[in-house]
């Protein structure tokens, strides 16, 4: 059945039934077709339908089967994810040019509903050669890059997530760019000594060292924070699961999706000093803005902040117990093999990895051996694997005494060894 629907929706010349991945709503929909029926399935699979009866007498045998179900389920859906991401970035960059060119012609407009009264000036047809530049500049890049969503492909991160840093960054470094090309502009158009000496002076430190400054140290916050992530991640002290696809949202939020303060507030102040410094430019186009000190000072402090919020997140997965798992009425026992076990601990799940096709890449070494961590469904999500407890069967292959149990995450980070006793 569902080759048929596949073969029908290639047949259809991609009008809204298509299910591959070579067109951004045959991708979406296609991606759609498959979470629907996974989520049909983990729901049915909780309510005890479903299960074959050659495996419904055996607890353990039909937790297996359901879990092997749903890893296979989700697997589908992680393949259709990407291809439904990469469809999306690849139509995406010209949604960037359309941006790109729509503040210009906003601004063109702008500029001529200001020059009613007052008159169009050099200044005035500066700002629109400097912004066609740009918008050049922008459009070039979104071509070059239009397979990783145009122009926005500098500011995204290695997780596939925008990057706050980045995207203030660049905001900074396009309205300096542009308030120089301005300034080009009215220099090259200046016909006395008298105006060109006044616009070189409109670049003098003295009166932009506040612009100046904040581009510096946002510039320095986006480089170093992709140092911290990097290292933090590389020494397992921080964990980083790729996102399918960029969101608007990431600007302000963290790898789960809640809403992050230090993201906000930097974003937050810093598109307020942006505003006041559009504001000074088209006030005073003869010179760079020159942004108050105390504006300046307020960046300042949420980028640091920001940085020390990057410093502080995270954390080492780590096991704190590993106990005989036991039902209601059980007796206490020694743990043997083919015993589930029941490890307690923390960071086992790390934000952005709780869809089924990350929680199923989850292991757990016990001794020698590689378990995978079975996926229990409940009605709305799974019981396990979750953030702070695992359960896993003993193999059959570990041999009595001590043996070492370490959890292996989706994100690849390692917990700490805790040693059992396996008895015979």
């Amino acid at each position: 059945m569902a080759v048929r629907e596949a073969e029908q929706g290639a047949g259809s010349a991609h009008t809204g039934g298509c299910t591959c991945g070579d067109c951004p709503h045959g991708a979406r929909e296609g991606h759609r077709r498959a979470v629907s029926a996974f989520l049909a399935r983990r729901d049915a699979f909780a309510a005890g339908e479903g299960v074959p009866a050659a495996v419904a007498h055996s607890a353990f045998a039909s937790r297996q089967w359901v879990s092997e179900e749903l890893t296979q389920s989700a697997g589908d859906i992680a393949e259709r994810g990407r291809a439904e991401g990469d469809a999306w970035l690849a139509g995406l960059w010209r949604w960037t040019l359309v941006a790109v060119w729509a503040a210009v012609v906003a601004l063109l407009l702008g500029q001529a509903l200001t020059a009613v009264g007052a008159g169009w000036s050099t200044a005035r047809t500066a700002g629109l050669l400097a912004a066609l530049v740009v918008a050049g500049a922008l459009s070039a890049a979104s071509w070059l890059h239009r397979a990783r969503g145009g122009a926005l492909a500098p500011v995204v991160g290695e997780d596939n997530r925008l990057s706050t840093s980045r995207v203030v960054a660049g905001s900074w470094v396009l309205l300096v760019a542009y308030s120089v090309l301005v300034l080009v502009g009215q220099l090259a158009a200046a016909s006395s000594h008298a105006e060109r000496d006044a616009l070189l002076d409109g670049l003098e430190l003295g009166r932009a060292a506040g612009v100046v400054t904040v581009l510096a140290v946002v510039c320095g916050i986006a480089v170093l924070v992709r140092r911290v992530v990097g290292v933090r991640v590389l020494a397992q002290r921080l964990q980083k699961v790729r996102a399918r696809r960029p969101r608007a949202a990431d600007l302000l939020t963290d790898d789960s999706g809640r809403g992050s303060f230090a993201d906000i507030q930097y974003v937050v102040i810093c598109s307020v000093a942006l505003v006041f410094a559009v504001v000074r430019l088209a006030r005073r186009p003869e010179q760079l803005p020159d942004l108050p000190w105390g504006l300046a000072v307020a960046v300042l402090v949420s980028a640091g902040t920001y940085l020390a919020a990057k410093y502080a997140e995270g954390g080492r997965v780590v096991i704190l117990s590993v106990v005989r798992a036991r039902e209601a009425g059980d007796l206490d026992g020694p743990i043997r093999a083919g015993d589930d076990i029941e490890i307690r601990g923390s960071g086992f799940v790390p934000c952005g990895a709780e869809g089924a096709d990350r929680l199923a890449r989850m292991v757990v070494r016990v001794g020698a051996v590689h378990v995978h961590v079975p996926l229990v469904p409940v009605v709305g999500g799974f019981s396990n694997p979750t953030d702070a407890v695992l359960r896993v069967p003993v193999p059959a292959e570990v041999e009595p005494g001590e043996v070492g149990v370490q959890v292996v995450t989706a994100a690849g980070a390692e917990s700490n060894r805790y040693v059992i006793e396996v008895g015979e």
